[in-house]
């Protein structure tokens, strides 16, 4: 068994935990905290509350998913805040991983669907925790914030159970809905993410994105709290 757990500990490119500041956050957030459990429950509210969730960041290459640049950005949305708590997870010597799923939103912004031409989220992430000896998934993808405006509670995590996304909003209205499951990831499969959102968005799509982003300097100056919220 700790063998087979040695590869969810190592730090790689994009969980770079070995970075300072990924690591002294880490070790920060968890301080006081008396086992894994209690340390894996507070890296995940801190990662929730403090990186913002921004659907609009890049995501075409292994830099735009660093933990080290999503600390410092202070955004991302739900890979890259996965990719964060993940190695956040390594720094405190609790075994982690990534797993990915299609999610369909039933509650988003009109701009955010115009943008995707579709509510289906494909290739949607989270942090899997290896504690009291099983594997439960974390979702620190929507700040609390976000979920306020969206009417939707807060999702919480206690370390002994899966936390995925809520299937309905405060007004029993369908929130988000898991279509498929991919499975688990040592690290973020950039390649795969990409090839995946070309299908289902289409490769046209995909690429302007990819051009604006780069036009711009990778960064799009978008307002994703000021957008309409629709109901689906």
């Amino acid at each position: 068994m700790a063998e087979e757990m040695e590869i969810y500990l190592r730090p790689t490119e994009i969980l770079d935990f070995q970075n300072p500041k990924v690591w002294e956050t880490a070790q920060e957030i968890t301080r006081g905290c008396r086992d894994q459990l209690e340390k894996a429950v507070s890296l995940y509210y801190w990662v929730r509350d403090s990186i913002w969730y921004d659907p609009y960041v890049p995501f075409y290459k292994a830099e735009h998913y660093k933990a080290s640049r999503t600390l410092e950005v202070r955004r991302g949305y739900c890979v890259g805040k996965a990719a964060l708590l993940c190695a956040m997870g390594r720094a405190c010597n609790i075994p982690a991983r990534l797993g990915f799923a299609d999610v369909k939103n039933h509650l988003a912004t009109r701009q955010l669907i115009e943008w995707m031409g579709s509510d289906l989220f494909v290739y949607h992430g989270f942090t899997e925790f290896y504690l009291m000896g099983k594997w439960v998934k974390a979702t620190p993808a929507f700040n609390k914030e976000l979920c306020e405006k969206h009417r939707v509670p807060p999702l919480e995590f206690n370390g002994l159970e899966d936390s995925i996304f809520q299937p309905y909003n405060l007004e029993n209205r369908r929130f988000m809905e898991y279509v498929a499951f991919h499975g688990s990831f040592e690290d973020v499969p950039v390649p795969q993410i990409v090839d995946a959102w070309e299908r289902a968005y289409g490769k046209e799509r995909v690429r302007g994105w990819i051009e604006l982003m780069e036009r711009s300097q990778e960064a799009l100056r978008r307002d994703f709290y000021g957008e309409e919220v629709v109901k689906l």
